[in-house]
């Protein structure tokens, strides 16, 4: 208890959850914070990093001294220049917000954040994130070209697919740019020809059907197959809640990609 969890450890995060789990019931049962179908979701905690939803800067000032008042009592302290505060605007509105702080430090107001690895912006917009995975699998594709260069053309082609084909969060992409959208594509491409030294105005298309490979938009349509089916499966009450709203915007994006590239196709 006086030292801590250990770094990397793999029931850190777990015995954390355990340790936090009296602030996240608190926080859940405070009756203030953003509601979706009867649900307060006001907090999303995994391990030491913490997310407080309001739809007012009243209930947010609320959520924060329920976390000071447990901090004090717990012996935590919070990391305040790691703390911050995005406002999640309606079309063109300006917002103006007055001071709010943490253990006595005022918090920045941010335009965008990472949570988890994800980017998080201010209008909604998935093309920022887009972008990181973009330069990340930049990065992977030139390595693994480079180290990897006199391997066979099956250890080539697993390598891509172990390194190349996680797309980290695509499966929750749904409003972006076609030049985002198209980028992230062309450097996918770009990233297999590289990787079995195909020149690089060749089809995409016929590359990938003859290493049987699946192409960018076949990786989309899977990983989200299989968010939505986990998801529905789940038996998490907030979860649940998601799964079952037919006005989902991830939904509806997704099944009309669905529909459009498989006419027969349906969602059910």
């Amino acid at each position: 208890m006086k030292c801590g969890v250990r770094q990397g450890g793999l029931t850190s995060p777990t015995l954390f959850n355990i340790y936090l789990n009296g602030l996240i019931e608190e926080l859940s049962s405070a009756g203030v914070g953003c509601s979706v179908d009867g649900h307060f979701v006001n907090n999303i905690s995994y391990a030491d990093d913490m997310v407080l939803l309001s739809p007012s800067v009243s209930a947010l000032k609320t959520l924060l001294s329920i976390c000071e008042r447990y901090a004090v009592a717990h012996g935590l302290r919070y990391n305040v220049k790691k703390s911050e505060i995005l406002i999640f605007k309606s079309g063109s509105k300006t917002y103006s917000l007055p001071p709010i702080a943490l253990d006595g430090s005022p918090l920045q107001v941010v335009k965008k954040c990472k949570y988890l690895g994800h980017w998080v912006t201010e209008d909604l917009k998935d093309d920022t994130d887009m972008e990181r995975e973009r330069r990340a699998l930049s990065v992977r594709g030139n390595m693994l070209s480079r180290r990897f260069a006199r391997c066979s053309l099956e250890v080539k082609i697993t390598l891509f697919k172990t390194y190349c084909q996680t797309l980290y969060t695509c499966n929750l992409w749904s409003n972006y740019t076609k030049k985002a959208f198209s980028a992230l594509r062309i450097q996918y491409n770009n990233a297999f020809r590289g990787m079995l030294g195909l020149p690089w105005r060749c089809s995409a298309s016929g590359m990938f059907a003859t290493w049987h490979t699946d192409g960018f938009h076949a990786v989309l349509r899977k990983r989200v197959a299989s968010l939505w089916d986990r998801v529905r499966g789940s038996t998490n009450t907030l979860l649940r809640v998601f799964a079952e709203r037919i006005d989902s915007p991830i939904l509806a994006h997704w099944s009309s990609i669905h529909v459009r590239s498989n006419p027969s196709f349906k969602f059910y």
